[in-house]
């Protein structure tokens, strides 16, 4: 193909486009940024930057990182263009036999790579090189003058194989004009064309969604992301394998470095071919998702239930979490927003008991190897309505329990003994002996303040939680406190404890 053989077609494979090379897509390996380049560019360019050139993240391409080709893209390319993946093929082999000197070999596999793929601009710019070397200079002007034709705006006009193209200086003087012409006519025809962009062509009149499922859920990507292995899978369906098992879900491949990251970026290109060619089955894929998480954000029916300790109004609650349930739980509690999950001890009978305290995470901290450590707080207490199970975790319909509030000589009754109780309290735990008194402290904080309207929480003072936390009760007798919609009972209650300790210690 010459530079006399008309104006350059669309491309249509502009879309998987290396945005090092500007050509076509061969070998494409997907960094953990999530931009996709041709293998050997990122070779190439890894020893001076190791940084991907689109976000400058850094650590794309570092010295020493095995880089594999992404599974999925390589396989709808081949699909899709096979002549342009096999006229890439012949490029490499080109370059191979043009660094051992072998021109007429190499002229040979391009002039075959031209013949599968006439307008990639790559393959005229290196096959120009040759023909330059090989001193057939109107040759090379003509296939420089097609590479300018197909890509006016690309910058880097040299070949794979690093060397500068050379051709004579009035060679390259036409080029340079013809260029200059070339551009013109390509801004008029942008100008009247406006809106129609090559990379907007659909190369194929239909794309099995099939090519584009998940091979976890079966379903279509969504938020695709690629492992350092080349396999791609969605996000949560990743993430959920790695809660049991850091490996790879097909290859196996060892995945802890991603895992301790805990940052895991959507593929670009994969979302851009969803959105572009299956836009009706990606709506219908969102919708199911949104569906999902609506479900998952809902606090009183299905709620999310930890089976552990007994947690209070207002009161710290660090958790470790290393359970592959609990971990997926935590997880989608932090997806949703809602930050809140319940808390309920074990029931041998029903599996956790019918009362329980809501919780909401202040901060996770995760390590290497998929364990956390969460630190949460009281909010809420609920009553069980119903309790069900939902991926391997405890679920529950709930309704939420307040005190309930007492006015007139009830309330002033109230108001004293509420002092009373609070002043037996704190002089029941400065009575401790100081090591326990610091690991009180370290643990659940300050005893909080007398509160001046004992009534103004819905579930009443908040030392009451504090001086229940820190009492050496047994879960069965903890329970009760927590159901109770008397204020009034849940002071008699903590006095008699404390009187029966006080009496204890004496004897």
């Amino acid at each position: 193909a010459s530079a006399g053989s008309g104006p350059p077609q669309p491309r249509e494979w502009d879309v998987f486009r290396c945005r090092k090379c500007q050509g076509f897509l061969f070998e494409p390996v997907s960094l953990p940024c999530g931009h996709t380049f041709c293998k050997k560019c990122l070779e190439r360019d890894r020893a001076a930057e190791s940084r991907c050139v689109l976000c400058k993240e850094e650590g794309g391409a570092a010295a020493g990182q095995l880089l594999r080709v992404n599974v999925i893209l390589s396989n709808l390319l081949a699909k899709w263009f096979p002549c342009q993946v096999k006229a890439s093929q012949l490029r490499h082999e080109g370059n191979l036999l043009y660094k051992e000197k072998k021109l007429q070999a190499a002229l040979q596999k391009y002039n075959e790579a031209v013949s599968l793929a006439p307008n990639d601009h790559l393959l005229y710019s290196n096959r120009s090189q040759i023909n330059s070397t090989l001193k057939a200079c109107e040759d090379a002007l003509h296939d420089a003058e097609t590479a300018c034709r197909l890509q006016p705006y690309w910058l880097k006009v040299s070949s794979e194989s690093s060397c500068t193209l050379y051709v004579e200086y009035h060679c390259v003087y036409i080029v340079l004009f013809n260029y200059t012409v070339i551009f013109l006519l390509l801004l008029i025809d942008t100008a009247d064309t406006k809106g129609n962009s090559t990379g907007q062509h659909i190369p194929f009149e239909f794309v099995d969604p099939s090519d584009l499922d998940c091979s976890l859920c079966m379903r279509l990507f969504y938020e695709p992301v690629t492992t350092p292995c080349g396999h791609t899978f969605c996000l949560k369906c990743l993430e959920r394998c790695l809660d049991h098992n850091p490996k790879c879900p097909l290859c196996k491949e060892g995945l802890s470095e991603c895992l301790a990251m805990r940052k895991y970026c959507k593929t670009v290109l994969m979302e851009e071919l969803i959105a572009r060619y299956l836009p009706e089955e990606l709506t219908e894929r969102r919708k199911i998702y949104e569906e999902e998480i609506a479900e998952l954000s809902n606090l009183n029916k299905n709620v999310p239930i930890f089976v552990c300790t007994m947690a209070y109004p207002t009161v710290p609650c660090p958790l470790h979490i290393f359970e592959p349930c609990y971990r997926l739980m935590i997880r989608r509690c932090m997806e949703t927003g809602t930050k809140q999950f319940g808390m309920c001890i074990s029931d041998p009978v029903k599996g956790f008991a019918d009362y329980g305290c809501i919780l909401e995470i202040r901060n996770v901290e995760f390590f290497a190897d998929g364990r956390s450590v969460v630190d949460s707080i009281g909010k809420r207490r609920f009553k069980v309505i119903q309790h069900s199970q939902r991926d391997g975790y405890n679920t529950a319909d709930i309704e939420y329990i307040e005190d309930q509030k007492v006015q007139g000589q009830e309330y002033a009754a109230l108001l004293v003994l509420h002092d009373s109780v609070y002043d037996q309290a704190y002089m029941w735990f400065n009575s401790l002996k100081q090591a326990l008194k610091s690991r009180i402290l370290s643990h659940f904080g300050p005893m909080p303040a007398k509160d001046p309207d004992p009534q103004a929480n819905p579930n009443g003072p908040a030392w009451c939680w504090w001086v229940l936390a820190v009492l050496p009760l047994e879960n069965r007798a903890q329970l009760p406190f927590l159901a109770m919609k008397s204020l009034k009972d849940r002071l008699n209650g903590i006095r008699r404890v404390l009187t029966f300790m006080s009496r204890t210690r004496s004897r």
